[in-house]
């Protein structure tokens, strides 16, 4: 599910199911936190990279599990949602620097992920977005208007943007720089080289003091409101909602995927 590499003072932890797109799915998501409390304890790590096998990032939360879940009771509903919020928010409270190198696809969840990450590197190409409302399903981590205004997460957050490209998320602040994609890992790898060769201490108590500064304006508060607010748009049902299942069911996830898709190619 996972792959994780110790190199010159660099963590890399690659998410490997590229033929689901890197989707996350429960154990994914598992084996990421106990790898990144796993570079948090080691003191030979001083920043960590977070990468996709194959063509993408992530495709985000693995749509296909999540229909495999019998998620019959709000607790479960809860219970599922705190697991993708402690996994988004691993990467935000790493006491050591996390830089997300992205290309292909970089989508829900995932672009989640790499909104939590300190930094990240996209490939020319990367297509960004948020789809979740287009099939009656909720953010998980609110992390969006933190890293931009408000405007700006409104407008993918409530129409769904799924096709946000690299330029747009640059000329947004979410994404650090655009390379070709022969070259995100190593500009990735070169960031994290200016990071372990400067003062280890210095490094921590600067990305602390900032993240304290969020914490003081309300962010941690901010965002487990939005999780409980989540929860309730997962446990609510919607039409929009019965009808992915009920695809998703009988023909399979991309014929629901394309359903979802075709009710938004004249906008």
């Amino acid at each position: 599910m996972i792959l994780t590499t110790v190199e010159d003072g660099v963590g890399t932890l690659t998410f490997n199911r590229p033929k689901s797109l890197n989707a996350f799915n429960n154990e994914l998501m598992r084996q990421s936190i106990d790898a990144m409390d796993a570079f948090a304890a080691d003191d030979a790590v001083k920043a960590v990279i977070v990468r996709g096998a194959g063509r993408a990032f992530s495709a985000g939360f693995d749509l296909k599990a999540s229909g495999e879940r019998k998620l019959d009771s709000i607790d479960k509903v809860r219970a599922q949602m705190a697991l993708q919020f402690d996994f988004i928010i691993k990467f935000w409270d790493s006491p050591k620097p996390t830089i997300a190198v992205v290309q292909g696809y970089c989508l829900a969840g995932a672009f989640e992920v790499a909104l939590a990450c300190d930094m990240t590197v996209a490939a020319q190409g990367t297509m960004f977005g948020e789809p979740e409302v287009r099939f009656g399903t909720g953010i998980v981590a609110m992390l969006m208007p933190w890293i931009t205004g408000p405007k700006q997460s409104k407008e993918i957050l409530l129409t769904g943007e799924d096709r946000l490209s690299a330029q747009d998320a640059l000329r947004m602040g979410v994404i650090n720089c655009i390379v070709a994609p022969d070259e995100a890992l190593a500009k990735g790898r070169a960031m994290a080289r200016k990071i372990v060769r400067s003062a280890a201490t210095s490094v921590r108590l600067t990305k602390q003091a900032i993240n304290r500064s969020y914490e003081i304006m309300g962010m941690r508060q901010a965002l487990l409101m939005s999780l409980d607010i989540d929860v309730e748009i997962n446990a609510t049902p919607s039409w929009e909602k019965q009808e992915f299942a009920r695809i998703r069911n009988e023909s399979g996830l991309k014929q629901a995927i394309a359903w979802r898709d075709a009710r938004f190619a004249d906008c």
